[in-house]
């Protein structure tokens, strides 16, 4: 190997971790935002001037969640205009701005409108940092390159919870969103001068000399990512979206894919409704503040621990399988949480639920992205997540009239884990995919 090929190799192999560590951090706050809420519904039903709720505060939480469904459907558009990168350090900015300015609203219907006005910024930021980094990761360490980077949102959860014990007793319930204010003075200036522009955009874009500086300096094959560029246009001409649409609705298909929303929908309402009101259940059922709290702060970092775990299984056993295994691992450790034992099995189960929940959630889109033919898999996820969205919706609102008719204990446990076993049957029954199963005749014939 010549000298200027071994420093190309270097300079690549140091910025490798560059752009997962920066989505990372961006993404660690939209973990942070999921949480936050959660921790301070005690302190919320307690706020004499406002006098919420536990249904207002249900409604109000699926406010964020209707923000994040119309961010993420805008983050295509506007990536597609004007770049990954600037469209990121928007994201972080915009949801930055209006979470702190929760810790300032002088109502509950300002609360809520910003709360809305975050969650369009918190929904375009995962797809962005996600394709960046799938963009950048090495051939051979892009699954866990991509999982290391999304614990990063489950570190962000348990920085909330660890956050929520220390500080609300102390400066009250504003203050958590205020540290919002963190990612736009932290993550927006590092990004600005260390994040790169995709390569794919810069090429579509005609822009090929920017391109080849970074393929260089990321080790990114260039010739590569062109192909892919050209590839998606051509496929975009023939209209690729349409014929994407058409296969997942397709009598073969059609089934299938209910299946796949349903299951998308149980698990994105077991994320956000059950994050939601999990102290405030944890209270009602007789625990301390402080210790409801420690029950979020223990999901979260089951929720870590369960993503690097799913990842290495899955790839050993089957995505169908082990995805199947975690939403029922998931059901248990929820269902656990109702029964009264010795508080280390309790906070056991609250970690087993965590590791279940957000888990089986990446390896259904997992599962999704390797169901469907190439031409359609990028249809069949927004689908599925776009439909999955409605059950982020439904979760915390499901919480709130629970909480609202005294029924959090034990309903708001049964009723969350029952929509884990439905997801965990709804896997383990679908049908091998079409695209394997002519695979598997064109290799045998």
């Amino acid at each position: 190997m010549s000298s200027s090929a071994a420093a190309r190799t270097g300079t690549a192999s140091s910025a490798i971790w560059l752009v997962p560590a920066l989505c990372g951090f961006a993404v660690g706050f939209d973990g942070y935002d999921l949480i936050v809420f959660g921790t301070v519904i005690p302190a919320l039903l307690e706020y004499q001037p406002w006098g919420l709720t536990a249904e207002r505060i249900g409604l109000i939480a699926s406010y964020a969640i209707v923000g994040m469904l119309i961010g993420a459907l805008l983050a295509g558009t506007v990536t597609d205009i004007i770049g990954r990168r600037k469209a990121l350090l928007i994201c972080v900015t915009w949801f930055s701005i209006f979470t702190a300015a929760c810790g300032i609203a002088p109502s509950p219907e300002m609360f809520g409108l910003f709360r809305f006005l975050a969650g369009i910024g918190l929904g375009g930021l995962i797809p962005v940092a996600t394709a960046l980094t799938l963009e950048y990761a090495p051939g051979h360490r892009r699954n866990i390159t991509y999982t290391a980077m999304m614990a990063c949102y489950n570190v962000g959860g348990l920085l909330a919870a660890g956050l929520a014990i220390l500080l609300l007793p102390v400066f009250g319930w504003q203050i958590m969103f205020l540290i919002a204010l963190v990612p736009l003075f932290i993550v927006v200036p590092l990004g600005l001068k260390y994040l790169p522009e995709s390569i794919s955009f810069l090429v579509s874009q005609g822009r090929r000399g920017e391109a080849e500086v970074l393929s260089r300096r990321f080790g990114v094959p260039l010739q590569e990512v062109a192909k892919t560029v050209e590839k998606e246009e051509e496929t975009a001409v023939h209209g690729g979206k349409l014929h994407g649409l058409k296969t997942i609705t397709s009598r073969l298909y059609l089934f299938r894919s209910v299946a796949f929303w349903a299951a998308s929908f149980c698990g994105l309402m077991l994320i956000y409704g059950f994050s939601t009101w999990l102290p405030d259940t944890m209270t009602r059922a007789g625990y301390s503040v402080g210790s409801a709290l420690s029950f979020l702060l223990l999901f979260q970092g089951g929720a870590v621990i369960g993503n690097l775990v799913a990842g290495g299984l899955a790839d050993r056993f089957g995505t169908k399988l082990i995805c199947g295994v975690f939403f029922a691992i998931a059901a248990i450790g929820i269902s656990m949480l109702s029964v009264k034992m010795p508080l280390v099995l309790t906070y056991l189960f609250a970690g087993v639920a965590g590791a279940g929940v957000f888990a089986a959630m990446v390896l259904v889109y997992s599962y999704i992205g390797q169901y469907y033919p190439a031409s359609s898999r990028a249809t069949a996820l927004g689908w599925a997540a776009g439909i999955g969205r409605t059950g982020a919706i439904v979760g915390p609102i499901l919480g709130g009239v629970l909480a609202g008719a005294g029924l959090a204990v034990p309903w708001g446990f049964y009723s969350f884990a029952i929509a884990g076993v439905v997801a965990a049957l709804i896997i383990f029954l679908l049908p091998r995919s079409p695209a394997h199963v002519d695979m598997a005749k064109t290799e045998w014939m």
